[in-house]
């Protein structure tokens, strides 16, 4: 599999199979440990900052990679925590977009760009 950073989210609208927990895995070593799969449908990960206006800063940051992508998550906002889950609806499960984007926020989370972070990691 090549970098999933290098790639780009394809438009999904159905038609083909969600991806199996055997065909899960090889993409789950391909972005942090701190993503986490729920019942092989989605993928969800928690980011925690300082304060509401980094965690803000941060959900509009990826919100804008998300339009750009044409693949988009949901999000629950605590305060200072911004919760993460992504997956295709069009298929109901997992397919590479999920992927391709949990990478993207990866690497946007541990550039030096966003506000700085305190932890990540799910509660």
């Amino acid at each position: 599999m090549s970098d999933l950073t290098s790639k780009r989210c394809v438009p999904c609208e159905g038609g083909v199979a969600p991806l199996t927990p055997a065909e899960i895995k090889p993409y789950l070593a391909q972005i942090s440990a701190e993503w986490h799969v729920e019942d092989d449908k989605k993928i969800e990960r928690e980011f925690t900052f300082r304060d509401f206006n980094e965690a803000i800063t941060f959900v509009n940051k990826v919100a804008d990679l998300a339009e750009e992508e044409g693949h988009h998550p949901d999000f629950d906002i605590h305060y200072n925590r911004v919760e993460v889950e992504l997956t295709t609806h069009a298929i109901g499960g997992l397919s590479e977009n999920d992927f391709i984007l949990a990478a993207k926020i990866d690497r946007l989370f541990t550039s030096p760009h966003p506000s700085p972070h305190v932890r990540s990691g799910k509660r």
